[in-house]
C-alpha cells in the first residue's frame, strides 16, 4: 500500500515526460523514505525490487506497450531475477533508477536495472520478464518488438543457469 503514491506519481508523468522506444533507457529519480528501512536503517532487500517494479512501468507506459497489452490482453510478469547488492541507500539519500531493455528472445524479453545513490553505483538486477495471456506466455513478438534481438553473452549465460535452476528446484537431489 506504501508505493500506491510512487505508482500514482509514475504512471502521472507519463503526462510529461518525454516518450520511450522500447530500446531507450527508463530514468527515475526517487529518495529513500522512512518506510523503504529494515532495523539497519538503510533501504530494505524486498523494497529494491518493489522500486524496480516503478522502473518496468515507466518503461512499458512511456514505451507505448501498454497499448498493445491492453489491445491482446495481456499482463507483464516477472520470470526470474538475480540482484547484485553493492553499497546501501541511507535515509533521505536521493537515487536513480535506470531500466534498460537488453534483449528479447521467442519467449522473454531480459531487462537490466541499476539504483545509483550518492556514492554510486547501488545495486544492479538483471531479469527475464514475460508476457501472459490467459495464464499462457506471449511471444514478445506479439508486443511489435520485432524478431528475436541477441542478447550479450553474459545474460544468455545467466540465462542457461536459471534454466537449469528452475527445471531443478526442489528435487530431491539437491536436498
Amino acid at each position: 500500500m506504501n508505493l500506491i503514491l510512487r505508482v500514482l506519481l509514475v504512471s502521472l508523468g507519463v503526462l510529461y515526460r518525454p516518450r520511450l522506444k522500447p530500446t531507450d533507457i527508463s530514468h527515475l529519480r526517487l529518495r529513500v523514505w522512512p518506510h523503504d528501512l529494515d532495523f539497519n536503517l538503510h533501504m530494505t532487500n524486498s523494497r529494491y525490487f518493489a522500486i524496480m517494479d516503478l522502473g518496468r512501468l515507466d518503461l512499458i507506459l512511456r514505451a507505448g506497450i501498454w497499448r498493445l497489452m491492453h489491445k491482446h490482453r495481456l499482463a507483464a510478469v516477472l520470470g526470474a531475477s538475480v540482484v547484485r547488492y553493492r553499497r546501501a541507500l541511507k535515509p533521505f539519500e536521493p537515487f536513480t533508477l535506470q531500466t534498460r531493455l537488453l534483449g528479447w528472445d521467442e519467449a522473454w524479453v531480459y531487462l537490466e536495472q541499476t539504483m545509483h545513490g550518492r556514492e554510486g553505483l547501488a545495486c544492479i538486477a538483471i531479469q527475464r520478464a514475460g508476457f501472459i495471456r490467459n495464464g499462457k506466455l506471449t511471444p514478445p513478438s506479439e508486443l511489435a518488438l520485432g524478431p528475436p534481438q541477441p542478447l550479450p553473452a553474459w545474460v544468455a549465460d545467466w540465462n542457461k543457469v536459471e534454466g537449469v535452476f528452475a527445471t531443478t528446484a526442489g528435487s530431491s537431489e539437491y536436498v
